[in-house]
């Protein structure tokens, strides 16, 4: 597979992708170009393939990249030892789990959700060969199901924060479905820090204030256009927010009645419907330009039950005052009605570039910024996806 930077036009670069594609007239392989649409300014390059359905990611203290994965039960951590933004060593940290997808690095250690327990990897940079079978630190998560997502990530508190998604598409889930619970792994004490949610993969703690933000996603079969996706920032600890009796701001779900007192948190912003913001990452670099530091990015991983196809794309949502200014396409990954890939996490690299994680093809994508007019005159660029 080749990565060509062919031209500009209205201020986004063009690259194209091409892939043999089986004729479904004469079933022989022929060339089908694919494009991906980079803001102008930007550069995409492939870290790393080959990894199954990539989907969460962390990032070590000495740069190793680590990749959860939902269906290959593999968690593997990607090395980029001489710096040339391209991984050339790669470890198996763990295999045969029950879809271990949520992970996070915290003070040497990788800890992943699996089943109903949450296990450590201690020091785990300097055992990349031998990693060794992950020790339990928790064992009271409800149990996994298909619809269930999770995800990790550590506080500036030290507790480890676990979203908790709703087993279903709409339901009255028993807790602590459909939560986000804050951990102490050291006592096993845990706090419900947001309820009423339905699937959070991605939330993150703005680096301007330090509030919690997290996306959710909306119901299916309400149509084309319902419900509205979300961006929520947590006000105050233990809020509702909604799910099920309310999707987005206003839209009613018929099949279940609010409590009388329930008071509900709406959220900051509404996305369009069956975006599927999967990650939520505030950006911590300064390569890209001042416009876009401690600015919000989400990866949109794509609509499945939509007539036509909506996100696939990672945007930049503009943040002033705790509310959200404008929503910008950074990388689309949508040619056509051809998802090239399906953004799933975002996480700020070492150097000031972006990592994008995509489910659809097991690619790492490396999304960075460089001279406008160094790029202008630079020859086309080339890059082999094959490992």
């Amino acid at each position: 597979m080749l990565l060509n930077h062919t031209k500009k036009h209205k201020g986004i670069w063009l690259f194209w992708f091409f892939a043999a594609a089986l004729s479904s007239l004469a079933g022989q392989a022929v060339s089908q170009p694919m494009m991906i649409t980079v803001t102008k300014g930007f550069g995409l390059t492939l870290y790393a393939s080959d990894l199954g359905d990539a989907k969460q990611l962390a990032l070590g203290d000495k740069g190793t990249l680590f990749v959860g994965s939902h269906k290959k039960g593999t968690i593997q951590a990607l090395v980029d030892s001489n710096a040339d933004g391209r991984v050339d060593k790669r470890y198996v940290i763990a295999k045969g789990l029950e879809a271990p997808e949520a992970i996070a690095f915290y003070k040497g250690d990788l800890y992943a959700a699996v089943d109903e327990r949450i296990i450590r990897f201690v020091d785990i940079e300097n055992r990349l060969r031998r990693p060794g079978r992950g020790k339990e630190v928790y064992d009271r998560l409800p149990g996994k199901t298909n619809k269930s997502r999770r995800a990790l990530h550590f506080g500036l508190d030290g507790r480890l924060y676990v979203s908790i998604g709703a087993p279903c598409n709409v339901c009255e889930a028993e807790a602590p479905f459909g939560s986000i619970i804050a951990i102490d792994v050291e006592t096993g004490s845990s706090e419900q820090v947001a309820t009423g949610i339905r699937n959070v993969t991605g939330f993150d703690w703005s680096p301007i204030d330090n509030d919690l933000w997290f996306a959710d996603l909306g119901r299916d079969w309400m149509g084309d256009r319902l419900p509205p996706d979300e961006i929520n920032r947590v006000e105050h600890s233990g809020a509702h927010y909604g799910f099920p009796y309310i999707h987005a701001k206003s839209v009613i779900e018929p099949a279940y009645d609010k409590p009388k007192n329930l008071k509900i948190t709406l959220p900051t912003y509404e996305l369009p419907a069956h975006v599927a913001p999967m990650g939520l990452h505030f950006y911590r670099g300064q390569q890209f330009p001042a416009k876009y530091h401690n600015q919000m990015f989400v990866a949109e991983n794509g609509s499945w039950n939509r007539s036509s196809k909506i996100g696939y794309q990672v945007v930049m949502l503009e943040i002033e005052n705790q509310q959200v200014m404008k929503r910008s396409t950074v990388v689309s990954f949508l040619d056509g009605e051809f998802p090239v890939a399906r953004p799933y996490a975002l996480l700020t690299a070492p150097d000031g570039a972006m990592y994008i994680s995509d489910d659809l093809k097991g690619n790492i994508y490396r999304l960075f910024y460089k001279d406008i007019i160094k790029e202008e005159i630079e020859p086309a660029q080339k890059l082999d996806t094959e490992q």
